[in-house]
């Protein structure tokens, strides 16, 4: 059963967090809906924060009728004995005990003491650590002096120079028009950014700048870690969740804003899929995939 919670944040961001921290949840768990976006006011005048709703299905498991009918069943009332006769009767036993003991025809025998087992501690099972793999660092050819690719690494060094980074661009030439970089050395999720923001931007940049200088159009995609195809991986199954969410309601549902290249493999994961229809709405940034069920 699908349910929804309304948080508030000073950014959609921290809104959304605010509502994952609430429900223990993960991102790809949950469905969002902007309400309204941060508002920073004059001087602080009339901000408003930003507010989102979030869906989620919820597992609470039903009550059993048997046990509400069990509960509700009236309890047998207990029949207490009269006081004078319970003392009567104790009274009796007592004395009747003491003449026997006495008498000496009963013995008076000290309780035993209960003897303890001590129960042998299971044994801890052994952690069996997996070898790590060792991954062979990839080997690039040189640039060609006056190449594409040579243009290409010399515009996104000085890009990564002014952002105070070391890393290292490695390009070359995919298919037909497509160059491939890939960004080498350390601290790379700082130039991937959030959800590959930076990555993004970064590819932008270079697409536009080399593509004044050449004949033609060229196409460049810059990567980092092989983030774009973990992206493309999480994005795959992130769909097919949302999708199987959809067929079980039989309603559609709109996911969070995407760009062109994420909002693709949405569409082009989900184009087989029965009784499943996908389309965009929105205008950028905050243009978002609907996924609607087909009766």
């Amino acid at each position: 059963m699908e349910k929804t919670i309304v948080t508030t944040g000073k950014t959609i961001d921290l809104a959304i967090e605010s509502a994952l921290t609430q429900l223990g949840l993960t991102r790809d768990d949950v469905s969002v809906q902007v309400l309204a976006q941060a508002k920073s006011g004059f001087l602080g005048i009339g901000a408003t924060p930003a507010k989102v709703e979030v869906t989620y299905e919820s597992h609470e498991a039903p009550k059993s009728a048997l046990g509400a009918a069990s509960r509700s069943k009236p309890k047998a009332k207990k029949v207490e004995a009269p006081q004078e006769d319970l003392f009567i009767d104790a009274h009796a036993n007592v004395k009747t005990d003491l003449d026997a003991i006495l008498s000496g025809s009963v013995e008076m025998k000290k309780p035993e003491a209960k003897k303890t087992e001590k129960k042998p501690e299971p044994k801890k099972a052994e952690k069996k650590v997996a070898p790590k793999k060792v991954v062979a660092p990839k080997e690039f050819a040189p640039a060609a002096p006056g190449s594409t690719e040579e243009k290409i690494e010399q515009f996104i060094k000085g890009l990564l120079e002014h952002m105070n980074s070391n890393a290292v661009p490695h390009a070359w030439l995919e298919d037909g028009n497509t160059y491939c970089v890939e960004l080498v050395g350390d601290d790379l999720g700082y130039l991937i950014g959030r959800r590959g923001d930076t990555l993004d931007a970064i590819q932008h940049l270079a697409n536009y700048s080399i593509n004044r200088n050449v004949e033609g159009h060229i196409r460049i995609n810059v990567d980092a870690e092989d983030y774009r195809e973990k992206r493309e991986d999480s994005l795959r199954r992130y769909a097919q969740k949302k999708a199987q969410q959809v067929l079980k309601a039989h309603r559609r549902t709109t996911l969070e804003p995407m760009n062109a290249y994420e909002r693709h493999v949405i569409h082009a994961t989900l184009q087989d899929t029965d009784r499943i229809t996908t389309y965009s709405v929105g205008t950028e940034p905050n243009r978002r995939v609907v996924i609607e069920y087909v009766r």
